[in-house]
């Protein structure tokens, strides 16, 4: 009706406002009587009488034929005009200013014909409905979508799909962007997520809920088909190389081809005994491992395995009896690890270092960093094994094992007591000896 009544140019404001309100009846007749409307037009007036009015909540389509700072004017074929007003025009920006004159838009009728005879119409309600019907076919059909990281608090991204805002959690990251830091501190986690605002993310929509205006997709599982292809290549006993992308206290991260990650494990780090990953390599690293085990996706890595084992060649090197020099790397309640050189380190148990460990405290004997000759008094290559003693300086091997042999023997087994109770005890004599109670 906006358009029609938008041509009839010798109709004053007044003129407009009060027209609209009265039956259409009435209004076909004057329009006749005093603007000489022509009959073609009288037609399109005579259809929009004929057209039912839409109701509260109905979703009308129509064309837009003005926008102003508040209010859109949308003519509706068949039935007349409505306007979208207030906060509608611009709650939206980012959807809105693509909007001109002309275009095709759909509508959710809010309210019943204002006092300009226009329909209130909302194009939020309307928009949502389109938005969430969206985005409920794309998770049922799996689809990956492009979008881009609004925010980032501790517990994920904030993201925005389709105008929806959305959540992005840090378990649904993949090993490329999931922030691993040191003791887990949530401040660095939150440092590291606050990097990726303004990134785009390729992401998968894994649970939504209309009503509650909830969205969470994962960015790990858009990348899984990648990875999968990947990971069919990758076996067992392959070498790879890459960056360290993440050192924690039981091991380290290493990103390698275009999307995988595994972990190398403190205990495959290297033969010799590591007491920090972040001694050994820090992030950004290069490194070369080996495949040692694939499972559920997750890769075990051995930087070990690439070299030989020293303790293949140490039972050459090292003999039972022999005095040897090592410095003192760590002192524990049970004794001293010791470097004897770069791959192999021994233990001298507290037994073979003070003869009485409760009087004597071999953390006021001893001291870290420093150098002590000690006796080889067992090794045992295939277990990485090798005993250490100062006691067994002083003494031969023959000296030892007399001795061991001395207190075996000393220690006897002890003897049960036999306590006798009054009826192990003689029975007293009966007859002329026995005395008479009273």
């Amino acid at each position: 009706m906006h358009s029609i009544l938008a041509n009839c140019k010798k109709l004053s404001t007044i003129e407009l406002k009060v027209l609209k309100r009265i039956s259409y009846q009435l209004f076909i007749f004057y329009m006749i009587k005093t603007h000489n409307i022509k009959k073609q037009t009288m037609e399109e007036l005579l259809k929009i009488q004929k057209a039912a009015p839409p109701k509260v909540g109905d979703i009308v389509e129509g064309v837009i034929s003005s926008i102003q700072t508040n209010e859109i004017v949308i003519d509706i074929p068949s039935f007349g005009a409505g306007v979208v007003m207030g906060p509608e025009c611009w709650g939206n920006k980012r959807a809105l200013a693509k909007l001109k004159a002309g275009d095709k838009v759909k509508a959710e009728v809010v309210g019943e014909e204002n006092e300009d005879g226009y329909v209130e119409l909302s194009f939020y309600k309307a928009f949502r409905k389109q938005v969430w019907d969206k985005l409920k076919r794309i998770m049922k059909e799996e689809k990956i979508i492009k979008t881009r990281v609004l925010d980032a608090n501790k517990g994920g991204l904030i993201l925005e799909i389709e105008g929806v805002i959305g959540f992005l959690p840090v378990s649904q990251l993949s090993t490329k962007y999931y922030p691993r830091v040191e003791n887990g501190s949530k401040d660095k986690i939150l440092a590291k997520l606050k990097t990726y605002i303004g990134k785009e993310f390729p992401a998968k929509i894994i649970d939504l809920a209309e009503e509650e205006e909830k969205l969470i997709v994962s960015e790990k599982e858009a990348r899984s088909k990648e990875e999968e292809k990947e990971l069919d290549k990758l076996k067992v006993g392959d070498h790879i190389k890459g960056k360290a992308s993440g050192i924690v206290d039981f091991g380290i991260f290493v990103r390698f081809g275009s999307n995988l990650e595994g972990l190398v494990h403190i205990s495959e780090i290297d033969w010799s005994k590591i007491e920090n990953p972040r001694d050994f390599a820090k992030t950004g690293d290069t490194i070369e491992a080996e495949v040692i085990g694939i499972e559920d996706h997750r890769i075990s890595l051995s930087i070990k395995k690439l070299k030989t084992d020293p303790w293949v060649k140490a039972s050459a090197k090292y003999k039972v009896e022999d005095k040897v020099k090592g410095k003192i790397t760590k002192i524990s309640p049970f004794g001293l690890f010791v470097k004897l050189d770069e791959d192999i380190q021994g233990l001298a148990h507290i037994s073979e270092l003070v003869k009485d460990p409760r009087k004597q405290d071999i953390n006021k004997l001893f001291k870290i960093g420093e150098e002590k000759e000690f006796k080889i008094i067992s090794i045992v290559p295939e277990e990485h094994r090798l005993g250490l003693s100062t006691l067994a300086l002083k003494e031969s091997k023959k000296d030892r094992e007399d001795a061991f042999k001395k207190d075996k023997k000393s220690v006897k087994p002890k003897s049960k007591k036999v306590s006798k109770t009054r009826k192990d005890k003689e029975p007293e004599k009966s007859g002329k000896n026995a005395t008479k109670k009273n």
